[in-house]
């Protein structure tokens, strides 16, 4: 995100972003991706935040950094990467094209100084289960404290494992 803002580049596409890791609020595990989200002005356009994190914590986090936050389609269900829906909301949504667009153009018109994340869900049809996912992200996740799994190596680790407890579901989706 820095780098294409300071290049110009006033727009990027990624999967999932990272986020507020589980127990963050005493770890202080906080990817990157929250701080330069709230000071570079670059639209990303990703699937949301990646499941196996918080993701109420890290719309908060979003929020108290002003990053404006809008989810594509017909409802303000903030996706879950894997997942349509994480139970949370959005603050704004933007059912088609044209509304993105000028969502873009107006945060860009008015100077703000942090990102606009436009979310969009995974279509249902391709989406994995929600219990599937759930319960091998828990797993993944206290295997990693169990294992003393710290900092950098955690998203990793959770990721590959939640790859192998889903049988590969995790990557199709």
């Amino acid at each position: 995100m820095m780098i294409a803002h300071k290049v110009g580049i006033p727009l990027l596409v990624t999967g999932g972003i990272g986020g507020v890791h589980h127990d963050g609020q005493n770890t202080l595990d906080i990817s990157t991706d929250l701080t330069e989200l709230g000071r570079n002005p670059v639209t990303v356009i990703s699937a949301g935040v990646k499941s196996i994190l918080d993701i109420g914590r890290t719309l908060e986090y979003l929020e108290t950094h002003g990053v404006c936050v809008a989810t594509f389609g017909k409802s303000r269900d903030f996706p879950a990467f894997f997942l349509p829906k994480s139970g949370f909301q959005s603050a704004y949504n933007v059912t088609d094209e044209e509304e993105a667009a000028q969502l873009i153009v107006n945060a860009h018109k008015f100077g703000q100084d942090s990102s606009v994340l436009i979310a969009v869900p995974i279509p249902e049809e391709q989406a994995a289960s929600g219990l599937v996912i759930d319960d091998a992200i828990q797993q993944a996740v206290q295997e990693a404290r169990n294992k003393g799994i710290r900092g950098k190596d955690v998203t990793p680790f959770i990721l590959d494992r939640v790859y192998e407890l889903t049988k590969g579901i995790s990557l199709t989706a």
